[in-house]
């Protein structure tokens, strides 16, 4: 077997006669009881080369038709539902994750090669992005079609953007365990690395497992740990609340069960330094000096610290607080 490198020439090249290949986001609204107008959650230009699509790749068929439906009281579709070639990602693909797996997804582009554009679809929001489709994005890349992503709601980086944790280091880590004592142990890892590198970790949960999750958060992690949560993002219910862990012992977790939701742990930072009023100088008459310490922490919050000295007549030697 060569290890020769890849060369330009060998490259896989776009041909005019080859169909692209669109990552179609999908409104953040699935399975919730209430959803939300799509025109609110995705651009027009999405929903019209979504509109224009004939051949689609799917977690699940009878969602992705719910969808097109959809979009075809917006935007009538160019082929009727009924003859739309709809086709779904295996099974296997679902459960097991697909970005490391040796799935082979070339035959499912085939359509491509024939000049047909294809969506990839996930269930809701950005499809291979904590969800199945990365296969097919590398089996396109490795066909040689042109891969568009459209624009459209991505709750990783909405979650993110809203919380005020750090935005320029952060990692997204996928599910984490479900038996107790595992899950345990890697939020004891994510804290870990919160804490010394102040990276920012996220990770999405199954709604009903929310409370348990929650409960596990504040009774690991430490009392000034930031812990976030994005909660029916996009929706007319949407909440996001990002405090110190000892604050979320407060309050009511039960609010937070079976809502899709992220979560995101990270450090607290002071917003802007202390201003510091010097103390009357030496040989001066008594007085009192004033320190007004105001620190802000990523929720917002601010604490004001005030501390005066007295000053001894005799000398200088000061009094602490």
């Amino acid at each position: 077997m060569s290890t020769r490198p890849t060369t330009p020439s060998d490259a896989p090249s776009f041909t005019a006669t080859n169909g692209t290949l669109y990552l179609v986001p999908a409104p953040l609204d699935f399975g919730c009881d209430t959803q939300a107008p799509l025109q609110d959650a995705l651009p027009d230009g999405t929903l019209k080369t979504a509109a224009r699509l004939t051949h689609w790749i799917c977690e699940n068929a009878k969602s992705t038709r719910a969808y097109l439906k959809r979009i075809d009281a917006i935007y009538p579709l160019r082929h009727p539902l009924q003859s739309q070639t709809v086709v779904e990602l295996p099974r296997e693909v679902h459960k097991k994750g697909d970005h490391i797996a040796p799935f082979d997804a070339r035959p499912m582009l085939a359509a491509a090669t024939a000049g047909h554009d294809i969506g990839l679809i996930s269930e809701a929001g950005m499809p291979a992005v904590a969800d199945p489709g990365s296969s097919v994005v590398r089996a396109a890349h490795d066909m040689g079609l042109q891969v568009t992503p459209l624009v459209g709601p991505a709750s990783l980086l909405l979650s993110l953007a809203a919380s005020g944790l750090n935005g320029q280091s952060f990692a997204f880590v996928g599910y984490l365990p479900q038996e107790a004592a595992a899950r345990a142990q890697r939020l004891r890892e994510l804290e870990s690395v919160a804490l010394k590198t102040g990276q920012t970790q996220i990770w999405i949960e199954t709604p009903y497992r929310n409370v348990a999750m929650l409960q596990s958060l504040i009774a690991l992690c430490a009392n000034d740990t930031m812990l976030g949560v994005a909660a029916d993002l996009t929706l007319a219910s949407e909440e996001i609340v990002v405090l110190p862990v000892t604050q979320w012992r407060r309050r009511d977790l039960a609010r937070y069960q079976n809502r899709p939701a992220i979560f995101l742990l990270g450090k607290a930072v002071m917003s802007w330094q202390p201003e510091v009023l010097p103390l009357p100088p030496s040989g001066k008459s008594t007085g009192v000096a004033m320190t007004l310490a105001a620190v802000g922490s990523a929720c917002g919050t601010l604490t004001m610290e005030i501390r005066s000295w007295g000053r001894r007549q005799s000398g200088a030697v000061f009094e602490g607080p």
